[in-house]
């Protein structure tokens, strides 16, 4: 399964200082100089998700990551039928990036809790990075490598307590 927001995504049609914020602002692009924010910047789509519907699901392909730029959603992993909530994120969080940087299935659901605004960054943007400028390439990596390691901690704490309810006999 694909990711989920096709319908309503638009190209970014020039580069705002107000996008070039948006991605500033968070760790995986931490350090990386103006013209490699720009010309990731300019390589997002704009996608709008409705509240309850999914951003992308557990189990599809990782091509992408996304930045959320309004309203919330859930991060959700099925375990054994299950759903188990990992995390809940908020405008300014990125989410996607452990597909992104295992190239491999999605790893959860990520559903939008309140109408949604995303920037879409695709792997295929990242990797021409690496054409332009190597050094800001790795720098890019090794951020994302860091913000994975992250959420696994967050994902670790939430799975051990749905694993500590269910061995307690709750739900």
């Amino acid at each position: 399964m694909a990711d989920t927001p096709k319908p309503q995504d638009a190209s970014r049609p020039e580069v705002t200082d107000e996008d070039v914020a948006a991605l500033r602002q968070l760790s995986v692009f931490g350090a990386l100089n103006e013209e490699a924010i720009r010309f990731l910047a300019s390589r997002c789509e704009d996608v709008t998700v409705p509240a309850g519907r999914a951003f992308c699901e557990q189990g599809s392909s990782g091509h992408c990551l996304f930045v959320l730029r309004s309203g919330r959603v859930a991060v959700q992993r099925s375990i054994e039928g299950e759903r188990v909530r990992l995390a809940e994120l908020e405008p300014g969080a990125c989410f996607g990036e452990v597909a992104m940087l295992s190239i491999s299935p999605r790893t959860a659901s990520v559903e939008a809790l309140e109408d949604c605004t995303a920037m879409r960054l695709s792997r295929r943007a990242i990797f021409d990075l690496s054409g332009r400028d190597l050094e800001q390439f790795a720098l890019f990596q090794m951020n994302l490598a860091r913000e994975v390691g992250r959420r696994l901690a967050v994902a670790d704490e939430a799975l051990g307590k749905f694993l500590g309810s269910r061995a307690d006999g709750r739900r």
